[in-house]
Formats: structure tokens, C-alpha cells, sequence
């Protein structure tokens, strides 16, 4: 399979959807100068493509999980792919990203209160084959916060 690219129009139409995702495809087709079945093709193949999704984005500290907290996880070098699959099956984390630094692993999730926390790391992640230490990081205050960067999905295989 070939990687899907994106030409300048579909950057725009995806730059459009990342202002207001409720924006309509007329109103897209109209801002752009092209037709509305160009636009509504447009979308199909990006979705069909994996490049475009659509989901809601909800303010996490008013949806009842006002903790964010990021896990710094030293792994052996073995075991990083294996425990970033580890990880990413633990329904209270939301993210999972294998590093270059400081860490070889960072854990995301949203939590209820720091004993939650507690006991997701005491019981669930240092109990882990391969994890040395986990280094846990609370947010206090975001400055910026672009919802478009919201959901960070795993890339698709390609078939060479």
C-alpha cells in the first residue's frame, strides 16, 4: 500500500475542521472555492485513509477526573515494546508513547485523586516485568492546550 499524502487542499479542508469540527461542508466548499461533493469526497478518503477522525473532546477537569498525570517509566531496554503494550491495556491510562531521553516510556491518564494514582502504580504498573522506576508528574495549570492534539492515535501499518 502506498503512504496516503495530503495535497494543499486537503490541508486546508483539515485546518477548517481543526477550527471547528461542526463547521459544515458547504461552508467548507464555499471558503475554499470548490464544490461541496469535492469536499464531501475529500473527507471520505481521509477517514477511509486514517489521516482524519472524528470525536468529541471533553473538559476533563469538569468531566470528574480533574488529575492529569504523566508517568515517567524506566523500562529495561528489552521489554520497552512489550510493556508499552502492557500499559496501554490498563483502562485508566490514555496514552502511551516510547521516548528517546530521560525515559523510555511515558504513561498519560486522568485521574480522580492522587490515591488513585497510588494505587494504579504500587499494584498495576511496578508489578510489571521490565519496569526499573516510575517518575509521576501532576499537572497544575495548562497554558496551552490544543484540543487538535487531543487524541494521538497509533499510526497504521503500512503493506509494502
Amino acid at each position: 500500500m502506498i503512504a496516503p499524502r495530503l495535497d494543499d487542499l486537503d490541508r486546508k479542508i483539515v485546518a477548517a475542521l481543526g477550527l471547528d469540527a461542526r463547521v459544515s461542508n458547504r461552508q467548507i466548499a464555499a471558503d475554499l472555492g470548490v464544490t461541496e461533493g469535492t469536499i464531501r469526497t475529500r473527507l471520505k478518503r481521509l477517514q477511509q485513509e486514517g489521516l482524519v477522525q472524528f470525536t468529541v473532546v471533553t473538559d476533563f477537569r469538569m468531566a470528574g477526573s480533574p488529575n492529569l498525570v504523566m508517568m515517567g517509566i524506566h523500562a529495561d531496554p528489552g521489554r520497552v515494546s512489550a510493556l508499552a503494550e502492557d500499559l496501554s491495556a490498563i483502562e485508566e491510562i490514555g496514552c502511551v508513547i516510547v521516548l528517546l531521553g530521560r525515559y523510555n516510556l511515558m504513561a498519560m491518564g486522568l485521574f480522580k485523586s492522587v490515591e488513585q494514582v497510588d494505587d494504579l502504580i504500587r499494584a498495576r504498573i511496578k508489578t510489571l516485568p521490565g519496569v526499573r522506576d516510575v517518575e509521576v508528574s501532576t499537572a497544575i495549570h495548562s497554558f496551552k492546550y490544543d484540543v487538535r492534539m487531543a487524541r494521538i492515535t497509533r499510526p497504521k501499518p503500512l503493506d509494502d
